[in-house]
């Protein structure tokens, strides 16, 4: 295995010579955030369809985008990826206490609960509770984990039911804004009730990332199965009726 990490290590830093590639070549940090961003997508689409070669592939496609910002830092003479790995290894030793130590913990939240007193003691949360939690998150994931984070404390709600109160209210607030037809405070109250849904998700130990994932592929299956039927009868959905479109929709559902 060694001497197989050892070639894609050389296969990148040949890439990046003067003999090399002129693409990779003039790669940096910057330029190659939107590929990381991209590759871990693509691995998570590959994930929800359990499609285990397509797994393969992205995680080999991702491991590339590690390998190619290592390859530009020790150009740089910043660190190397023996450095990348000593980091995350040693990180995973003092945060399982339970597993390397003589530390017990018994279920999953105690584990996530040390893990957030580690991240103190390192100095990771010094000034606030949610430093650390990255701003280019997606918006659902980044709702979760500040909530999750407050939560440590105590500031959070005691059950579901009352989330759902809660989704009532900001419904009620939203239906008021769009009565006044005022678009700043559409735009807060729908947020508002978004950040009440993801509440709501992680009372019940559901990912909303995942949730909405899962309903996007709903609707895009059941979407082109429409084009599909509509194409069948010889017609375009823009010739069609709302009504027409509505029946044919909840014909493809009673099929599922």
């Amino acid at each position: 295995m060694e001497d197989k990490f050892q070639k894609l290590l050389n296969i990148m830093e040949k890439l990046r010579s003067e003999k090399g590639c002129p693409w990779d070549r003039v790669q940096t940090h910057d330029t190659l955030k939107r590929y990381l961003v991209e590759e871990t997508y693509e691995l998570i689409e590959a994930i929800d369809k359990k499609d285990s070669e397509a797994i393969k592939e992205e995680l080999g496609d991702l491991l590339l985008q590690i390998v190619f910002h290592t390859q530009i830092a020790k150009e740089e003479g910043r660190f190397r990826i023996d450095d990348v790995i000593d980091t995350i290894s040693n990180k995973l030793i003092a945060r399982h206490p339970h597993v390397f130590g003589d530390a017990n913990f018994n279920t999953p939240e105690d584990v996530l609960r040390q893990w957030e007193d580690r991240k103190k003691e390192e100095g990771k949360l010094k000034d606030s509770l949610l430093e650390g939690i990255p701003k280019g998150l997606p918006a659902l994931l980044r709702a979760y984990k500040i909530q999750s984070r407050v939560s440590k404390v105590g500031f959070d709600w005691k059950a579901p039911e009352d989330v759902i109160s809660k989704l009532e209210e900001e419904i009620k607030e939203l239906k008021e804004a769009i009565k006044i037809n005022n678009k700043e405070k559409i735009e807060g109250e729908i947020g508002d009730l978004l950040f009440s849904v993801v509440n709501l998700c992680r009372l019940l130990k559901i990912d909303p990332e995942s949730c909405l994932r899962k309903t996007n592929l709903k609707f895009e299956k059941r979407f082109r199965e429409m084009e599909r039927i509509a194409t069948l009868k010889n017609k375009s959905l823009e010739e069609m009726s709302l009504e027409e479109m509505d029946s044919l929709w909840d014909e493809i559902k009673k099929k599922e």
